[in-house]
C-alpha cells in the first residue's frame, strides 16, 4: 500500500520552525513540553507574549503520558480532611468536562468495595462519597450505596468473596497523550513557536541572567541558540538537572516517586472503575480505557535516571496483587497484558515516604533568573498555567508585563464538538467508498472532536488511508498522516505511542512499526 504523498517535507518543516525560534528574542522560552509546560505555553500566548517552547523529547512524551488518565477531585483526599483541595479539583475537572474539552474528557462511574475484611465499613465509604458528590455540587450524581449484585453489572471483574457493599460516585478520565498534543495545538494556534526532539545542551547568559538557551535538534541534526527575555524550566523529573546549568551548586529542589501501570485486555467491557482500597489511606486503581482495564498505580522513591524509568516484574506482582484484593483472578491473568508504563511525580523535597508527601506545584527562580516549575496533576493543569503567568507579571525582565491580557478563564480545546454529533457526521456524510464504520467513527470522534473531519477528508482523498492500522483496533492510517502533518509527529512512538492508541493496545508489531516509519518519512 502506498499512502500519504500529499504532506510537507518534514525536514524543511522543522528547518522552517527553528529558523523561527532562532529570530529574534522571545519574551518567554519555555523548555520542557510536558503538561506544565505546555499549560504555560498556551496561557503566556493568551496573555499577549512571545513564546518558544522546546523538549527534548517528545510533547508529552515522559511522566505526562504516563499517568492514571484520570480527571478527578481526589477521593482519598477526603481521609486526610483536604475538604478544600477537593472543592477546587471538582471545579476544575467540571471545566474541563463540560467547557474546556469535552470531546476528549469522559464522565466514568467509579466503585469503592467494601468487604468484610477491609479497611473501610459500609457507613463511613456512603458518607465520604456522598460528600464527594455534594462538594462536586452532584453534577455527576449522588454518591450512594450499591449491592454486590449491580455492582457486579457495572463491573463484572468484581471479586464478589466477603463483599458487603460497594460506594459509587463519578469522575472523569481522558487520554492523557491527546489531551497533551490538543493542548500543544492550542499554544500554536495562539502563537507560540514549538519543537520536539529539541535538547538544551546549555542555558544562555547576558550579565550573568539566563537569557535563551542552545538547543540541538535530535532529528534533523544541527545546533540554534533561542534568545529570551525569561527562561522557564518545566522539565519534570529534570527539573534539577536544568537548574544544575544554571547553578551548578543548586540544592535539590524535588523528589521523584515512580507510579507504574499495566493495560490488560478483558473478556468483556466494563462500564465502572474500581477504586480498590489497599490500607487505610492508599487505593489501587481498575479503569475502564480504551477498551482495555488499566491497573495501577505504584508509589516507590526512585532515584535513578529519569530516562531509564520503567516497569519491573516487581511492579507488576505488586500491581496484580493489589488489584486482586477488587478483582476475580481470571481476569488478572498476565497473558492478558498488552503494555506497560511507568512515570515519575515530581513531588516537593523533604523527609518522610513518598506516599505522604503533598502533591502541590514547587516554583521557584533560580541565580540566575530562570524560572523552574514542578509538580502538580492533570486536573489542575490549567490552574497551574495562570498561577506561573501571575508570577510572570512579576518579572521585570518580561516587556509589557503590567499590560499583559487577562487569558479568559475558560478557552476550549481545538476540536470542542459533540463526538455523538461528530460521530454521525462521519458515518452519514461519507461518499461512497469511503466509508468509515461506526466504531473508527466513534474512535476518531472523542479523541479529535470536530478535527475528525480533517482526518476523514484525508480519506476521503485517499480512501486508503481508512484501512485499519490493525484489525483488532479502531485507529487508521489517516491518523498517522495528520500525526504527521499537524502534531508534530517524527518517530513511531510519536505515531503508535502518543498520537494513536496502537501501542497501548499491544497492536505495534513489527510490519505496523515498519509501515508507520515510512508513512512518517513520506
Amino acid at each position: 500500500m502506498t499512502v500519504g504523498t500529499r504532506h510537507d517535507n518534514i525536514p524543511a518543516l522543522r528547518s522552517r520552525t527553528r529558523e523561527e525560534l532562532a529570530r529574534g528574542t522571545f519574551d518567554l522560552l519555555v523548555i520542557g513540553g510536558g503538561i506544565l509546560g505546555t499549560s504555560v505555553a498556551w496561557t503566556a500566548t493568551q496573555a499577549g507574549l512571545r513564546v518558544a517552547m522546546v523538549d527534548a523529547g517528545d510533547f508529552a512524551g515522559a511522566t505526562s503520558s504516563a499517568s492514571s488518565k484520570l480527571v478527578h477531585g481526589g477521593l482519598r483526599y477526603l481521609q486526610t480532611g483536604n475538604v478544600r483541595l477537593v472543592a477546587e479539583n471538582h471545579k476544575e475537572r467540571r471545566a474541563l468536562a463540560s467547557e474546556v474539552a469535552p470531546h476528549l474528557v469522559n464522565h466514568r462511574p467509579f466503585l469503592v468495595p467494601i468487604y468484610a475484611d477491609g479497611p473501610h465499613g459500609a457507613a463511613k465509604m456512603g458518607a465520604g462519597v456522598f460528600l464527594y458528590s455534594a462538594l462536586s455540587a452532584f453534577g455527576d450524581g449522588m454518591g450512594r450505596l450499591l449491592s454486590p449484585k449491580q455492582a457486579k453489572r457495572l463491573a463484572p471483574g468484581l471479586r464478589t468473596n466477603g463483599l458487603k457493599s460497594v460506594a459509587a460516585y463519578g469522575d472523569h478520565q481522558m487520554n492523557d497523550s491527546r489531551m497533551a498534543v490538543m493542548t500543544v495545538r492550542a499554544a500554536v494556534d495562539a502563537g507560540a513557536v514549538v519543537l520536539n526532539h529539541a535538547e538544551v545542551l546549555a542555558l544562555r547568559t547576558t550579565r550573568n541572567r539566563v537569557t535563551g538557551a542552545q538547543v540541538r535538534d535530535r532529528i534533523g541534526g544541527g545546533e540554534f541558540g533561542v534568545d529570551a527575555r525569561l527562561v522557564l524550566n518545566a522539565t519534570g523529573p529534570w527539573v534539577d538537572h536544568l537548574r544544575r546549568l544554571e547553578d551548578p551548586k543548586a540544592a535539590p529542589s524535588v523528589r521523584l516517586s515512580k507510579g507504574a501501570h499495566l493495560i490488560l485486555r478483558t473478556p468483556e467491557p466494563w462500564r465502572a472503575a474500581l477504586t480498590i482500597p489497599v490500607d487505610k489511606y492508599r487505593v489501587s486503581f481498575a479503569i475502564p480505557w480504551e477498551d482495555h482495564l488499566l491497573l495501577g498505580t505504584t508509589d516507590q522513591t526512585y532515584e535513578g535516571d529519569p530516562g531509564e524509568v520503567g516497569v519491573v516484574s516487581s511492579d507488576v506482582d505488586q500491581i496484580l496483587g493489589e488489584a486482586a484484593l477488587g478483582i476475580d483472578p481470571s481476569y488478572l491473568d498476565r497473558e492478558h497484558m498488552t503494555y506497560s508504563f511507568a512515570g515519575l511525580r515530581v513531588l516537593p523535597g523533604g523527609p518522610g515516604e513518598t506516599s505522604s508527601a503533598k502533591r502541590e506545584t514547587v516554583l521557584s527562580q533560580g541565580k540566575g533568573g530562570m524560572l523552574s516549575v514542578a509538580g502538580g496533576k492533570w486536573t489542575t493543569y490549567r490552574h497551574i498555567g495562570r498561577t506561573v503567568l501571575e508570577e510572570l507579571r512579576k518579572v521585570s525582565s518580561v516587556p509589557l508585563a503590567e499590560d499583559m491580557a487577562v487569558p479568559l478563564k475558560t478557552v476550549p480545546l481545538p476540536g470542542l464538538a459533540s463526538p455523538d454529533a461528530i460521530t454521525h457526521r462521519l458515518i452519514i456524510d461519507r461518499e461512497p467508498g469511503a466509508r468509515l464504520d461506526p466504531l473508527v467513527a466513534r474512535h476518531l470522534a472523542s479523541h479529535y472532536g470536530s478535527l475528525a473531519l480533517d482526518i476523514a477528508a484525508l480519506v476521503r482523498e485517499e480512501p486508503a488511508l481508512g484501512e485499519r492500522i490493525h484489525p483488532d483496533g479502531p485507529d487508521i492510517w489517516a491518523q498517522v498522516v495528520f500525526a504527521r502533518e499537524r502534531e508534530w509527529a517524527v518517530t513511531v512512538d510519536d505515531a503508535l505511542r502518543r498520537r494513536t492508541t496502537v501501542t497501548v493496545r499491544g497492536l505495534d508489531g513489527a510490519e505496523v512499526r515498519e509501515r508507520t516509519r515510512r508513512l512518517l518519512e513520506g
